[in-house]
């Protein structure tokens, strides 16, 4: 394997990680900026008013977007394993 393709291997993994991140990340970020803004107008400093929102949304988009996301795997999972006589010669 020359070093190109081990580099390019890597590239493709870190890109696959960070796709399927993204969304589940997004989401949690933007409830976690909802819940803040409330927090800061109402003066409500509950700590459970913190992550339950976050957990409750992140598990929702991880059931909306669990199809997409297994898709991308098994493909990326499908070409890694096509390309490997082409990687060990």
């Amino acid at each position: 394997m020359v070093p190109l393709e081990a580099v390019t291997l890597g590239q493709n993994a870190i890109t696959l990680t960070l796709l399927l991140s993204a969304p589940l990340l997004l989401i949690g970020m933007a409830v976690g900026l909802l819940v803040a803004i409330f927090q800061a107008t109402t003066q409500i400093q509950e700590m459970t008013l913190t992550f339950v929102p976050k957990i409750v949304a992140v598990m929702l988009a991880l059931l909306f977007f669990s199809s997409w996301m297994l898709i991308k795997i098994t493909d990326y999972t499908n070409d890694l394993f096509l390309s490997i006589p082409y990687l060990i010669r």
